[in-house]
């Protein structure tokens, strides 16, 4: 049996302690997890993206949204699904589309470990669902495509009415005949009874 592949998450988190935490409760449950201290200091990745982003905001003074703009500046970045924590949200727990970022969520701090975990998984069974749609489209438009129509379903169809025609024209040819046997016998019982003969003296 094949092992699954671990999702991939990037952590961007200035706090060293908050990033540990994170970090901690995203590999227990089991996904594999990219550390930076911020947007700038990503570290080189493999041939792969992440399958999404979390992106602390904040620092010491309150929230910094140059650290979000200068994330977006990364293009290679934009189809990756962004979850962005913060103290002040723009849109506090509301799903955006921009033409910056694939998808941008905002998770309200001070928040659950479970919200943002619970976050991540739903962002990861929705890529899985289109990433499925997106691998079955040729084979639904293959599927789709209209074979020639054939003659031999009509063919079938007359051969059954004509089969059904000659049970009908026996059928009826033996009720007839059974009929004029029916009167025959009658006619012929009543036909033959006889008077009698009466006798002169």
């Amino acid at each position: 049996m094949l092992e699954q592949r671990k999702h991939t998450v990037l952590l961007i988190e200035a706090d060293t302690s908050l990033r540990r935490l994170i970090t901690l409760g995203l590999q227990y449950r089991g996904m594999h997890v990219i550390e930076a201290s911020s947007p700038t200091r990503i570290p080189a990745l493999q041939s792969q993206l992440p399958d999404v982003v979390v992106l602390d905001i904040d620092s010491e003074v309150g929230s910094n949204h140059a650290l979000l703009s200068t994330f977006q500046s990364y293009p290679h970045f934009s189809s990756v699904p962004l979850i962005v924590l913060a103290w002040d949200c723009l849109a506090p727990g509301g799903n955006h589309q921009y033409s910056a970022q694939a998808s941008l969520t905002y998770v309200a701090k001070p928040f659950d470990a479970r919200t943002l975990l619970t976050t991540i998984e739903q962002i990861q069974d929705t890529s899985k669902v289109s990433f499925s749609a997106s691998r079955q489209e040729p084979l639904l438009a293959k599927r789709s495509v209209t074979p020639t129509p054939s003659i031999w379903p009509l063919i079938t169809a007359a051969g059954l009415v004509l089969s059904l025609i000659g049970l009908m024209t026996q059928i009826t040819i033996s009720a007839l005949g059974l009929l004029v046997i029916l009167i025959a016998l009658l006619l012929w019982t009543i036909g033959t009874k006889t008077e009698p003969e009466s006798l002169a003296v």
